[in-house]
């Protein structure tokens, strides 16, 4: 039976998220996923990190690449075991100097109240990805 997921829960994960990305913490954002059946897909077209292994790899190796990170977040819906989420981040490019905006939205599938065992995000950026 999937978990029924509560607004105050989703919010509490989406701190947390803000918390290991603005830190720059691969550790962090392990545990925020936790369990080896995890899948975080980065873009809709490109296939997910899968475990997590492959999400904290991928996590360490984007935000080695960034500096002063300041995410903040908006909750649009909390449905079932799914939270849907429009964010907004700053960040400074590592090796240029430049800075850049991203405005996303985020849907994140839980397999717990802790941790979200599926997640997609669909983001648009002032700069070329990586």
């Amino acid at each position: 039976m999937p978990h029924t997921l509560t607004k105050d829960q989703f919010e509490e994960w989406l701190r947390r998220y803000k918390a290991a990305w603005e830190a720059r913490d691969a550790q962090a954002a392990e545990k925020i996923f936790s369990f080896e059946g995890a899948e975080y897909y980065w873009t809709p077209l490109e296939p997910p990190k899968r475990g997590l292994k492959e999400i904290a790899q991928a996590w360490d190796e984007a935000t080695g690449r960034q500096r002063d990170v300041r995410f903040s977040f908006t909750i649009l819906t909390v449905n079932g075991d799914v939270g849907i989420a429009r964010y907004q981040a700053s960040l400074t490019r590592a090796e240029s100097g430049q800075p850049a905006q991203l405005d996303g939205i985020l849907l994140a599938e839980f397999a717990d109240s802790s941790r979200c065992r599926i997640f997609r995000e669909w983001w648009h950026s002032t700069y070329p990805p990586y």
